[in-house]
């Protein structure tokens, strides 16, 4: 009893030092409990369900009964378990049909969206969706299909009702054990199915009135790219509108191996920049005024001038997630302005995050929600280190170019991790590119933007867009010159699932814990590091098909084949951490003359059958080796002692990795590890 009580006071004593500081923590165990719901094996059941909820009120209670804030340890107990129910609610309230088979056949819908696939070809998805012989309680509420046609047809726009011939199947779950999810993606995206049209695209009807809004971004990118050709067209039309469906492939890769790709997202960068300049300009202007600064509320009314704009910003754009949230952060921000409340402060960027995960809770595991989080909180962190300095010694001219290195150091240095795990490169001239590039779009492009907007109703955009060009026509330069140059993106290998999550915590406690005993932090980091760098990649991946093998060697993974599966291939490169294409791959030594390939794997001997005719050359493979893998179905059992994984057996597993273990081989399914979920199992 006597050390219950001590253990009381000197928790009573650890959480007053932090009163004051703890509801930037909120968001934190929320997003716990998200990221525990992300993870479960299986979903789960009503009964668990049910548990659940009654384990928040029993909690709910006890913490009102002895004092909401009196135990912060019960208060982030109860922000876990909601989190698990917010984000189990949210996967069920967005279920919607899936295709459940390969469809080949009439494909008609409303387009909703047009962007660019990873082939750079004109991809839509459509909502409306009506495909032949089937009911419509199965049809999928969205399809995204990609148009290889050549000529294409109609010219797509939002809005426009079309027809295609074309393939659809369900959208894909991870290529390999751990590997990116693309079904939860889509499930949460309302996405039934994907594919692809070679057919020219028909048009059925034209966009009806109520899509003008959509009409109207068209027409403005087009009216962009009409005044800029070429590139900076491009660009500007996707700063300005979202529409990124003119930028090329090759600029697109120059971008991002410069780290500035994420100048083409409308996110927090952009709608900061727009909505900064807009209440600088307005309040500027009103402090101009004879006497209006006497007598009316020039900040409050140039912050209410700021959200108006960025409202009309977040429609212009489409409104997606991204820039959902960029509305979001910077609507609280000059919420407390109108409150006469810090704008900038852990406290507001702790409230933006908290509502959008409360509105898209599937947003936590998103690269974009987790990069703008974290270079957010680490700017407002170091900023608020460095104010509480009252460092006098830098010169006030000096300043502001100060203040910019600082923020991209800083930005890049939060987000270079959460960019590593997710996209396996690190720009390693990316600091360089964004301090040359970074603060020509708060200074030139956004005001040029903003212009251009004024005086579009006059028919002088031309102006505007004038003054965008040099600006975009340097940052293109600056993309194109860093991604030139050798060794301007590196390569890593993707982690364990828990690096990134321990990561997180060890950056979060240094940002959010008050006191010497925040460096407490640098060890999560540091361990984090280690694990990453002790991280191994599988010895032995095949495909879902079976027809696309790769195997560990001291020069990288080789594959069987220069073509064929290019996604899988790709994305197992990547994962690796190994820069090299398809072709590449396959000439290490692993493809062979003929459809009968052998090779040693972990000190043992794999074969793998593939072509005409391998499903009855089955004892010939076995053989040769006592495992094989069969790009076919089996007609006939395999000898006695042989162990065969053939395409049926693969295809239910989703692909996997084969591993030894106990003097046998496994098949480590890369369903099984993604578990049975709503989105892979609805």
């Amino acid at each position: 009893m006597a050390w219950s009580t001590a253990g009381m006071a000197w928790i009573d004593r650890v959480f007053d030092d932090q009163r004051g500081a703890l509801f930037p923590w909120t968001p934190v165990f929320l997003a716990v409990g998200i990221g525990l719901y992300f993870a479960l094996p299986v979903e789960p059941t009503l009964g668990q369900w049910t548990g659940l909820s009654a384990l928040a009120v029993v909690l709910t209670a006890v913490a009102g009964g002895i004092g909401m804030l009196r135990f912060p340890p019960l208060v982030a107990a109860i922000l876990v378990v909601i989190g698990i129910l917010l984000a189990g609610v949210r996967a069920h309230v967005v279920a919607e049909p899936v295709l459940t088979f390969r469809y080949y056949g009439p494909i008609e819908g409303r387009i909703v969206a047009i962007d660019r696939s990873v082939g750079d070809r004109v991809r839509l998805t459509l909502d409306r969706v009506v495909l032949e012989d089937m009911r419509p309680g199965r049809v999928p509420t969205r399809v995204r299909v990609s148009l290889h046609s050549d000529p294409p047809g109609a010219t797509p726009q939002p809005g426009l009702r079309v027809a295609v011939t074309g393939h659809l199947s369900p959208p894909a779950g991870p290529v390999e054990p751990g590997g990116f999810d693309f079904q939860r993606i889509a499930w949460f995206d309302g996405l039934g199915a994907i594919g692809y049209a070679r057919a020219p695209l028909v048009a059925l009807a034209p966009a009806p009135e109520g899509a003008w809004l959509a009409r109207v971004r068209g027409a403005i990118s087009a009216q962009v790219r009409a005044h800029l050709p070429g590139e900076p067209g491009a660009f500007a039309a996707a700063l300005t509108t979202g529409d990124r469906s003119a930028m090329g492939k090759a600029t697109l890769a120059d971008l991002r191996a410069s780290n500035l790709a994420h100048l083409l997202a409308i996110s927090g960068l952009h709608m900061g920049l727009l909505t900064a300049f807009v209440f600088g300009a307005l309040r500027l202007f009103l402090v101009s005024l004879p006497g209006v600064a006497l007598t009316l509320p020039v900040k409050k009314i140039a912050a209410c001038g700021a959200l108006i704009a960025a409202s009309a910003y977040l429609a212009l754009s489409g409104g997606n997630v991204a820039t959902q949230r960029a509305f979001v952060m910077v609507a609280v921000m000059l919420v407390a302005v109108l409150l006469d409340r810090r704008a900038l402060t852990l406290r507001a960027v702790a409230l933006a995050a908290l509502i959008v995960l409360l509105l898209r809770p599937e947003s936590l595991p998103e690269p974009g929600f987790q990069m703008s989080f974290a270079a957010t909180v680490a700017l407002v962190a170091v900023f608020r280190v460095l104010r509480d300095l009252q460092n006098d010694r830098v010169p006030r001219a000096l300043r502001p170019a100060l203040a910019t290195v600082i923020s991209s150091a800083v930005a890049g240095a939060a987000t270079a991790p959460v960019a590593a795990v997710h996209f396996n490169t690190i720009a390693h001239y990316g600091l360089l590119a964004n301090l040359v590039s970074v603060p020509l779009m708060g200074t030139i492009v956004m005001p040029g933007a903003v212009l251009a907007a004024c005086l579009a109703p006059f028919g002088l955009e031309e102006v505007g867009l004038a003054i965008m060009e040099p600006a975009l026509r340097w940052i293109l330069s600056v993309a194109h010159w860093i991604a030139s140059q050798d060794g301007a993106v590196g390569r890593v290998a993707a982690p364990g699932a828990f690096v990134l999550p321990i990561l997180a915590g060890g950056g979060l406690w240094i940002a959010l814990w008050r006191g010497p005993a925040r460096l407490i932090g640098v060890a999560p980091i540091a361990l984090g590091f280690v694990l990453w760098a002790g991280a191994e990649r599988p010895g032995l991946l095949v495909s879902d098909s079976g027809g696309l093998i790769g195997v560990m060697t001291a020069e990288g993974r080789a594959l069987n084949k220069p073509r064929g599966e290019g996604f899988v291939a790709l994305s197992w490169l990547e994962n690796d951490g190994d820069a090299a294409d398809q072709p590449t791959a396959a000439a290490r030594g692993l493809a062979g003359e003929g459809s009968l390939v052998t090779f040693t794997h972990e000190g043992g001997m794999v074969a793998h059958l593939s072509g005409r005719g391998a499903a009855g050359r089955i004892d010939e493979a076995c053989a040769s080796a006592p495992v094989v893998i069969l790009a076919a179905l089996a007609e006939v059992p395999p000898p006695k002692g042989c162990l065969l994984f053939d395409q049926m057996t693969l295809t239910r597993a989703g692909g996997g990795a084969l591993v030894r273990e106990g003097g046998g081989v496994r098949l480590i399914s890369a369903r099984a590890a993604a578990g049975k979920r709503l989105w892979n199992d609805p």
